[in-house]
């Protein structure tokens, strides 16, 4: 074992593989550069420079990693000083399409890039301050777009979608949260900014409107999946995995009630009416639960109470002690 290890790390700090990871870095770098360019600033990626982007993916973790590092920098990069909105919502599309489209291998290192640094506290996808001064069209579509990527980087595995024995297997706490995911995508995207921010020429805009669709149809469809998986299981649930669930139908509800500023952006009404129906039972079960408990402390606090009781001899009573002195000073008593 300890040879195999001396001849891992001789391999990893050998010249040719620095040189193997600084080529691929390069080759990253030249390849988000060329992807993410500034001009033109209303067109979205092209497809041959996504096909680039995306072959990274097939080759080794080295590249991989490469192409995180470089397109996360081109973000935090586009986001300094005045911002350059234009280059940094090319970077979230990117973001999003590789994180949907991209092999295994790259979604890994792409989320290792975008999460948040444990020492620094720095997170990529911090762009809720992100300079409207410039471009408040492509400014207001950056917030929004970072702000729904990092409520995406939340969900479960996306190869999961629509799985019945999945959903079927899945504990009831796991259910809940899951189901609480997608409801805080479905209120992302209600978030959405107004129709007047989205120019019928900006395509690029356009491309991040139709990227934000797709989320909240995924998200309905994981949703409406999990409230039928709900509501098969609700005699099941306890007092705590009912109040929590009563609490995330709520929220789907409530998210119902205002019509969003784009049509696509809400919820299917009969994914709301399904959802409002399981609140409703799931009310019941937690009445009965938080009955059940009530009975249950009552009684215990009676068996203590009962337990705690001590009964003494009555006076007068004669009592036998193994002790002559015990005896003498009880006859004193009396």
């Amino acid at each position: 074992m300890g040879i195999k290890l001396l001849r891992l790390a001789a391999t990893l700090l050998s010249p040719g593989t620095a040189a193997t990871s600084t080529a691929s870095a390069a080759d990253a770098q030249s390849a988000v550069l060329r992807a993410t360019q500034h001009h033109p600033s209303t067109t979205p990626p092209y497809a041959h420079h996504l096909d680039a982007l995306l072959a990274f993916g097939r080759g080794s973790r080295l590249s991989a990693a490469a192409l995180a590092t470089a397109l996360t920098d081109r973000l935090r990069a586009a986001s300094t000083g005045h911002g350059d909105a234009a280059v940094a919502l090319k970077c979230l599309v990117l973001l999003r399409i590789l994180l949907a489209r991209g092999a295994f291998i790259l979604r890994d290192q792409l989320l290792v890039a975008l999460a948040r640094h444990p020492a620094s506290g720095r997170n990529p996808l911090a762009l809720a301050s992100f300079p409207l001064a410039r471009s408040f069209a492509a400014s207001s579509w950056v917030r929004f777009s970072a702000r729904l990527l990092e409520v995406l980087l939340l969900l479960p595995d996306a190869s999961r979608d629509g799985d019945a024995e999945y959903l079927a297997a899945l504990p009831n706490p796991r259910l809940i949260s899951e189901l609480a995911a997608f409801a805080s995508v479905a209120a992302a995207v209600r978030q959405a900014p107004p129709p007047s921010c989205a120019p019928l020429r900006n395509t690029l805009i356009w491309e991040a409107v139709h990227l934000a669709e797709e989320d909240r149809v995924a998200a309905e469809r994981n949703i409406a999946a999990r409230v039928r998986e709900m509501g098969e299981r609700l005699d099941t649930l306890g007092l705590a995995d009912a109040a929590e669930l009563v609490c995330v139908l709520r929220r789907v509800e409530e998210g119902a009630a205002s019509p969003p500023e784009w049509k696509w952006a809400g919820l299917d009404e009969a994914v709301v009416a399904d959802a409002a129906r399981l609140r409703e039972r799931a009310e019941e079960v937690l009445l009965c639960r938080t009955e059940q408990d009530s009975r249950l402390v009552r009684r215990d606090r009676a068996a203590a109470s009962a337990s705690a009781r001590v009964v003494a001899p009555a006076l007068g009573a004669d009592v036998r002690f193994g002790s002559s002195r015990w005896a003498a000073t009880v006859s004193s008593w009396r």
